[in-house]
């Protein structure tokens, strides 16, 4: 995993640090929006969310629905734990092929900000591992800051220092994911947060069972 850790960005692997930084770029706006204009509307769905951090969005999902948040920081995963507790099933574990071959099939597959922090290899696997989790017709939806054209200055420079180093631009995110699905749609969003940011939030089905 290809990310900066040192200086300022170190502040942001504290789950306190890194929710007061979210909060004040707000983030509680993008998740809000995110779940009103991204997320099915079914009722009971299963959600895997891969990188869940503090397990935010959790927060603004329907209370029937079944939330597994994995992420590889104990700190982040303990947080959810405290925050939650038995509303959703948190694990503080890197995700494999054995683990999902543990757990019942998912609706929605998330990777929320994990795209920019994986080298090309490591994003294909990601979505092969996506693929394997999903329901036959679920979705794995990814977002990650994004290069563009026309791109608002002061988002150019914060997405330059974000701690991820594998940040690309649309077409480069597409190709990765069309490793793995056949359908994926994707769309730069420019007014999710409350400062000047790019997101690319991207669809990838998976096609339904055959009858």
């Amino acid at each position: 995993m290809a990310q900066v850790t040192h200086g300022i960005r170190a502040i942001l692997s504290s789950p306190l640090f890194y929710s007061l930084f979210q909060r004040l770029v707000g983030a509680e706006r993008f998740r809000r929006l995110f779940v009103e204009r991204e997320l099915p509307k079914g009722k009971g769905m299963r959600l895997l969310d891969i990188g869940c951090g503090p397990a935010d969005l959790l927060a603004h999902l329907p209370d029937d629905w079944s939330y597994f948040g994995f992420d590889a920081s104990g700190a982040y995963i303990e947080q959810a734990r405290r925050r939650f507790g038995s509303r959703g099933h948190f694990q503080a574990r890197l995700l494999d092929e054995a683990v999902i071959d543990e757990l019942e099939g998912f609706d929605v597959v998330l990777a929320i900000g994990l795209l920019h922090h994986l080298d090309d290899a490591q994003a294909v696997r990601l979505f092969r591992l996506a693929w394997q989790a999903l329901k036959p017709g679920g979705i794995c939806i990814t977002v990650d800051p994004v290069w563009h054209e026309h791109q608002h200055a002061l988002a150019r420079w914060i997405i330059a220092r974000d701690r991820g180093q594998n940040v690309r631009d649309e077409c480069s995110y597409r190709r990765l994911a069309m490793q793995v699905f056949d359908r994926v749609n994707s769309h730069v969003h420019q007014d999710m947060m409350l400062i000047p940011y790019s997101h690319l939030i991207m669809r990838a089905s998976k096609p339904q069972a055959s009858s």
